[in-house]
């Protein structure tokens, strides 16, 4: 992999502080210098011990700013090709009227194509990295590969009968596949995570004893853990009166929490004891405004569980309840939505809000290594340019990324040292084709739909 070289460039480094005619060397995948532009890099890096061959390239920065790549922490990225069916209805109606049945006639094509086409939203939005819930992992698993995006990929276990088990279930089988999928990854891209739906489909009279087993897989495998959590009112009072205890208290008696590093996704209706289980056990919440206030679910209480040491990180869920991936979108909504609900208008400034959307996002994936500009870090990078009317004028550029800038502001987006996207082109996905089979697929499974 050749040398890449970011000169003259502002940046955010790893305090998340803008620095400015900066130089940053990438190598190997990694972050191998930041230097003051000038300095030893602009010498040749000789002081660095790096040789800039005619194979490296150098790449004016001039009235640009990189940043870490944004981890989206809670995705379903094959539901694009639900984007915009069953608006205007409630979360339960939502999904057992429009998603399920829809999602019952997917195939593993289908979400190959479906996750292509998130991922192309994603990469020219500076996303880098997400973490994903679904199903038909041989196609995820393949989009994931050929784009060169990274992903903690998982399947939801759902109790169907009532005597259903993990070990056989549908999960099992697509966990296993996950974790075989990225043991063959060289590249360390791709994890495998284990995941459960949510309570409300956890179902059946040996539900406790499947949540312990899927503790004790956990466990024995090293696997990180996504659920979905408290995410309406009616879930979390209905868990109450079936279980006698809210779905955290559920879960974590359970063990689930202590077994697995978990991301926890939604969080709306969560109590103070909840949030203590949660801080206690290390887990992180996955923060959702946006599908969180189309469906009518409510606001997370994230500053209470910052203040509680809760880790918080940024998701945008699935384009069907959100309706895009933009994660630059969703940092600047958590941060409004936030300070109107608590009055406080000081709390997710541009560097808090910086540090959720990309470093904390790494950490609840498990990439210690990521989320980042620092030396040794992997390459993640995403540049904007900040030469458009509203970016200017220029008093505090991180503050005009998190709370100004579009998606479509991002000129390149890098990860582990590779250039996926450029100039508003993809450069590993035929973004045409991509658009085109989506179409053919859903206009096939309508048709189905509508006949019954």
């Amino acid at each position: 992999m050749k040398s890449f070289v970011f000169r003259d460039i502002s940046l955010v480094d790893g305090r998340f502080e803008l620095r400015d005619h900066m130089d940053l060397v990438v190598e190997g995948g990694r972050i191998v210098a930041i230097a003051p532009t000038g300095g030893a890099v602009a010498a040749g890096a000789a002081g660095l011990g790096l040789a800039l061959d005619g194979d490296s390239e150098v790449y004016d920065g001039r009235g640009k700013v990189a940043m870490p790549g944004f981890f989206n922490a809670h995705c379903h990225v094959p539901m694009t090709l639900i984007r915009g069916y069953g608006e205007g209805l409630s979360l339960h109606d939502w999904l057992f009227t429009r998603m399920f049945p829809f999602e019952n006639l997917l195939t593993d094509e289908d979400c190959y194509w479906g996750a292509l086409l998130g991922i192309a939203e994603m990469l020219a939005g500076g996303t880098v990295s997400f973490t994903d819930m679904y199903m038909h992992e041989p196609g995820i698993v393949r989009a994931v590969a050929e784009s060169g995006i990274k992903a903690n990929l998982a399947h939801g276990y759902s109790a169907r009968k009532p005597d259903s088990k993990f070990s056989g279930s549908n999960a099992w089988e697509g966990t296993k596949f996950l974790m075989e999928a990225a043991k063959a990854d060289k590249s360390g891209r791709l994890v495998a995570d284990a995941s459960i739906h949510a309570e409300y489909t956890f179902g059946g009279e040996s539900a406790g004893a499947t949540g312990r087993e899927i503790a004790e897989f956990c466990a024995a495998n090293g696997l990180r853990l996504q659920i979905h959590l408290s995410e309406t009112r009616n879930e979390h009072e209905e868990a109450k009166a079936r279980r006698g205890m809210t779905p955290t208290a559920y879960f974590d008696s359970l063990g689930l929490f202590a077994a697995a590093p978990t991301t926890a996704a939604h969080c709306v209706w969560v109590d103070e004891a909840d949030m203590d289980i949660l801080a206690a056990r290390g887990a992180t919440v996955a923060h959702c405004p946006s599908s969180n206030l189309k469906l009518g679910s409510g606001i997370a209480p994230i500053k209470r569980m910052q203040e509680k040491g809760i880790r918080v990180a940024i998701g945008t869920d699935g384009a069907a309840s959100n309706n895009n991936l933009d994660a630059l979108e969703e940092a600047n909504l958590a941060a409004l939505v936030q300070k109107g609900s608590t009055g406080d208008p000081l709390y997710l400034g541009p560097k808090a809000l910086a540090e959720l959307a990309c470093r904390n996002g790494a950490l609840s994936q498990g990439r210690d290594d990521c989320g980042a500009l620092a030396v040794g870090n992997k390459a993640d990078v995403v540049v904007y340019d900040l030469r458009k009317p509203h970016l200017q004028p220029v008093h505090d550029a991180l503050s005009n990324l998190m709370f100004a800038a579009r998606a479509s502001d991002v000129v390149l987006t890098m990860v582990d040292g590779r250039v996926l996207y450029r100039d508003g082109r993809c450069l590993t996905i035929d973004v045409d084709r991509v658009m085109s089979e989506c179409a053919r697929i859903v206009g096939e499974k309508l048709t189905l739909l509508e006949r019954g």
